[in-house]
């Protein structure tokens, strides 16, 4: 009887393993879709979001492929980056979208960094600045430090002889490793 239970225990644990995974994949697809989707409350439901999807993709197009559109948006980002206290927030905004997407990729160079040298210690990161001599920092740079499990992170000046390029990942497989907190495989990935 004893066995039987464990054996079912065992079952359940594994079948949470497995569908957690998709309950918490499909979960955060559908609060996406929804929230976006009622954006557009007076149609119906689905629309709203094919609607807002249509839309910000004209205002892209609209932004970069003609003059007046693209003036039209940089007169009012100039006007968002000088309105008080509107424009920390809009430039921080900006700024971090465009280090993800973009022209202006930020993380893409990913470095290992070495925190500790005795044992030495090495921590995943992406430079972000390769020269902080404009800070009176000469011969150090800018290295954003993923948390793992989260959105959030850390940013360090180090010396540039603490910092290692990783050649064997990818931008894209450098920050899964690191927000998994090491756990993804970048082997796997590339089987």
């Amino acid at each position: 009887m004893r066995n039987l239970a464990a054996i079912i225990f065992r079952s359940f644990l594994q079948g949470l393993l497995i569908l957690s995974p998709i309950a918490v994949t499909a979960y955060v697809i559908y609060t996406v879709f929804d929230s976006v989707d009622r954006l557009v409350p007076w149609v119906p439901r689905g629309l709203g979001f094919l609607i807002i999807i249509f839309v910000v993709t004209f205002i892209g197009y609209m932004g970069t492929r003609f003059f007046l559109g693209r003036m039209l948006f940089d007169a009012f980002d100039h006007l968002l980056q000088h309105i008080p206290g509107i424009k920390y927030i809009y430039s921080s905004i900006k700024d971090v979208m465009g280090s993800f997407v973009g022209d202006k990729k930020r993380f893409n160079k990913p470095v290992w960094v070495c925190t500790n040298y005795n044992p030495e210690l090495f921590r995943i990161g992406f430079m972000t600045q390769k020269d902080m001599s404009y800070l009176g920092l000469p011969g150090k740079v800018a290295v954003y430090l993923p948390h793992s499990y989260a959105v959030s992170g850390w940013v360090v000046i180090a010396d540039t002889k603490d910092i290692k390029p990783i050649t064997k990942m990818t931008a894209g497989e450098a920050m899964k490793f690191a927000v998994s907190g090491g756990i993804t495989s970048v082997d796997d990935d590339k089987k």
